[in-house]
């Protein structure tokens, strides 16, 4: 697949109005992606676990225009609310995806967001938000061109997702999703994210994720920021061979079910990420006293009662806590005990590994057939 593929030859139908709804979720990944390059590109492939509760859901209602123009028309709501501060970052996301959906300034959108975590919980919305994007929007495609195949629907949304977020490529499909070229993944590409078809350990399946929200405060350094500082960062080269080489190991661990190998490798790319960080130039830390705090008690909780319970971080300070579902009991008395007090006003989302975006709806109000 090249990124002409994604271009539409010819639709077979005008929609005039309509209406779709998805439920797309966020991720977390275990091999981390930081560094790209234009546009959106890895640097270095990534894995991830898709996740179930924490989700973004979008309606996205559209309008064929009465008067034709060259902007993007479109009205945004989160929660209710309309959100005039939202619409620098769509309309930068229409146009980067315009070659790829001709159609777009020939509509007035009207867009209904909505999260299932706060906004201000400190995860990362922009993952689930934008490819629920993507979604609806190749929801409205379908709708002109009804004959599109599925696999070719999720890899268009993927790829479009991944131009408005990078780690949004990866919410499409779940449990694991792999991002980005790498040898030993068939089908691997940096244009969008590929479900990992290997077979799976048992033990991996509904994989749990306790988010400890320990500072919902916005970040001092953007993510975006953050990849660009890679571009001449003194060791990336390094990095980006250590993220395939942990790829590969993690395959095998996802085959095996090797649990302490899987800890090793999930907790030295949170802290490796992040280390990343702290050398750049200019050099930034976003991990809190409590993230400390919190990653010295799952040592030594996980070195006294034998569970195999890790953390993981993304690019802020809250702690992602992974554990099997089987030991769920046990790790989720050891994190009210001793865990939520690092919190912020001791607040955690409970997760797991997830199957993907869902459509919860799809019609078309009113369209013209186009003549062969």
């Amino acid at each position: 697949m090249t990124e002409r593929n994604f271009i539409p030859e010819k639709l077979s139908s005008i929609q005039e109005k309509g209406q779709c709804t998805w439920k797309s979720p966020s991720n977390i990944a275990l091999v981390k992606y930081w560094g790209k390059s234009d546009p959106q590109l890895p640097k270095n492939p990534s894995i991830s676990f898709t996740l179930d509760a924490c989700h973004t859901i979008t309606t996205l209602s559209f309008k064929q225009k009465e008067v034709k123009d060259d902007v993007f028309s479109f009205d945004i709501f989160f929660e209710g609310k309309k959100k005039e501060d939202f619409k620098p970052k769509i309309t930068s996301f229409f146009e980067r995806i315009e070659i790829y959906m001709p159609f777009l300034k020939a509509y007035y959108f009207e867009i209904h967001s909505e999260n299932s975590f706060p906004h201000s919980s400190g995860i990362a919305s922009s993952a689930s938000g934008l490819s629920a994007i993507a979604l609806c929007l190749m929801s409205m495609e379908k709708l002109m061109n009804p004959s599109m195949e599925s696999s070719y629907f999720n890899q268009k949304a993927s790829f479009l997702a991944r131009l408005g977020s990078g780690s949004a490529a990866r919410s499409i499909e779940g449990e694991l999703v792999v991002w980005g070229t790498h040898a030993e993944v068939a089908g691997s590409s940096n244009l969008y994210g590929v479900t990992l078809e290997q077979a799976v350990h048992p033990v991996f399946k509904k994989y749990q994720d306790t988010i400890l929200l320990v500072d919902k405060g916005e970040k001092v350094v953007s993510s975006t920021v953050g990849h660009q500082l890679m571009h001449k960062h003194p060791f990336a080269a390094q990095r980006f061979e250590q993220a395939s080489q942990n790829l590969s190991a993690m395959l095998a661990v996802l085959k095996e079910g090797d649990l302490d190998r899987f800890i090793e490798i999930v907790e030295s790319e949170a802290l490796t990420l992040h280390a990343m960080m702290m050398t750049s130039m200019p050099y930034f830390i976003l991990m809190k006293p409590n993230t400390m705090e919190i990653i010295q008690k799952i040592w030594d909780f996980r070195a006294s009662s034998k569970l195999h319970v890790c953390f993981t971080l993304d690019a802020g300070a809250n702690v992602h806590v992974l554990y099997p579902e089987k030991e769920k009991e046990a790790v989720l008395e050891f994190i009210e005990n001793e865990l939520v007090d690092f919190c912020q006003k001791k607040h955690y989302i409970c997760d797991s590994a997830g199957n993907g975006a869902v459509c919860l709806k799809k019609e078309a109000l009113s369209s013209t057939k186009l003549e062969k």
